[in-house]
């Protein structure tokens, strides 16, 4: 072990010294890195089953495939199998909920009737954790959303029922945020929308936006809570049309000067959302990324080193917008481990986001404006074979956590003595 320390630490020297000749500084990009916070969506240890059971099904144009052994059954398998995978990922960072895990003891409570109390035992164990907390209404798997509607719903009653679930929502919340002492992003996504094409696009439009701002009339201390609404391109059951897409909502959020949320796999498969960040906060306060990997549109594959998370994690960084920019996974695999999936998306983002702080972007930039576009393109292809490698892993080293493929034996050991049991 301290042999293969010593290589770590010359290898990272070596790194250190070849980026320092072009001006970059690799123990301050180590130090920026430390500072950010992923929020890993408890969504993918459970396939987005919660715990209250509404519905036998998950619906709302969503689907999980897969069916490896382990999934976790309860808020406390649940939490168990976050710890692990967050031992293995560098840094501290938080844990997305959303609203369908909720613990009520047994007792039967609707979305609308959601307290903070029923997420205490989360926040209790996010604060010895050392852990931030993040919210979502779900807006899906109810037999109120059984339509495909719920706060465009042309029926009062379902966008009362609906509209009182989101305001529970922000509660819990500022709630997490008060507790934790760092602000709960509240996250508004619903699956609205028709199949075919409907007469009158106009109406289920109007009636969200009312629907939106009556959510959003109670006043939150922005220190506990922070709002963010979510569009997508079409879902299962939706693919004509869908009332909250990206163009709607980057008009609500601008217009109320929310967070707008973009999802790496809500877009046409020839759109990129390393393209839009530039345009959003030339304008939106700030930005929510659910980071994803859409191979055939909205897919949510397990996150991955390509080229589309790469040109995000650059494009953070050149505009120097991380300090607008709040990063969540959104993912669901259940086709392989789950915890796995957990740190190889974890890992794959950050080592990006590292990639991009090790970029001599003053001198590119500098290139830029001069017009010296051949240096330009020269130092960028060069740049990619630079030892960033190194650098992570003496990241990860002196983060005390496993360097490259080591974390793997660790995880197979849980499945072995942990998850193996729960498919008994």
């Amino acid at each position: 072990m301290r042999h293969e320390a010593k290589q770590i630490e010359e290898a990272y020297e070596l790194a250190r010294n070849l980026y320092g000749q072009w001006g970059v500084d690799t123990e301050e990009a180590l130090s920026r890195l430390e500072s950010v916070r992923i929020s890993l969506h408890c969504w993918q240890g459970d396939d987005v089953s919660g715990f209250e059971r509404a519905s036998d099904q998950l619906t709302g144009g969503i689907q999980v495939t897969g069916n490896y052994p382990g999934r976790a059954r309860n808020a406390d398998e649940l939490r168990a199998d976050l710890e692990m995978a967050l031992s293995l990922i560098p840094g501290k960072h938080r844990v997305n909920l959303h609203a369908i895990y909720a613990e009520t003891g047994g007792a039967r409570v609707d979305r609308n009737e959601l307290q903070p109390e029923h997420f205490q035992r989360w926040v209790d164990w996010a604060a010895q954790q050392g852990l931030g907390l993040d919210f979502n209404p779900t807006f899906f798997s109810h037999p109120m959303s059984d339509d495909g509607f719920t706060l465009s719903h042309p029926d009062e009653g379902v966008r009362r029922f609906w509209i009182e679930h989101g305001k529970a929502c922000r509660r819990i919340a500022a709630h997490f945020g008060k507790q934790l002492g760092t602000p709960a992003v509240d996250n508004i996504w619903i699956p609205d929308g028709y199949k075919d094409n409907p007469v009158d696009r106009f109406g289920p439009r109007k009636r969200l936006v009312q629907a939106l701002d009556d959510i959003l009339s109670e006043k939150l201390p922005p220190e506990h809570c922070v709002d963010a609404v979510e569009g997508k391109l079409f879902g299962i059951g939706s693919e004509s049309y869908v009332v909250g897409s990206h163009e709607f909502y980057m008009g609500y959020a601008i217009s109320r000067g929310i967070v707008l949320c973009l999802d790496v796999g809500h877009f046409h498969p020839t759109e990129t959302v390393s393209s839009k960040i530039s345009a959003v906060l030339a304008f939106a306060p700030k930005l929510l990324l659910h980071v994803s990997r859409p191979v055939r549109w909205d897919s949510d594959h397990v996150v991955i080193v390509d080229d589309e998370l790469q040109a995000i994690m650059h494009e953070l960084v050149r505009g120097e917008a991380l300090n607008r920019t709040y990063l969540a996974l959104d993912y669901f695999d259940a086709s392989i481990n789950r915890v796995a999936a957990w740190v190889i998306g974890s890992r794959s983002t950050l080592r990006a986001l590292l990639c991009a702080m090790l970029e001599p972007t003053d001198t590119l930039r500098q290139y830029e404006l001069d017009k010296d576009y051949t240096s330009r393109l020269a130092l960028l292809e060069e740049f990619k074979a630079y030892p960033h490698s190194a650098v992570w892993d003496y990241y990860c080293f002196r983060q005390g956590v496993p360097v490259r493929e080591q974390w793997m034996p660790e995880v197979r050991r849980y499945e072995q003595e942990v998850l193996s049991r729960r498919a008994m």
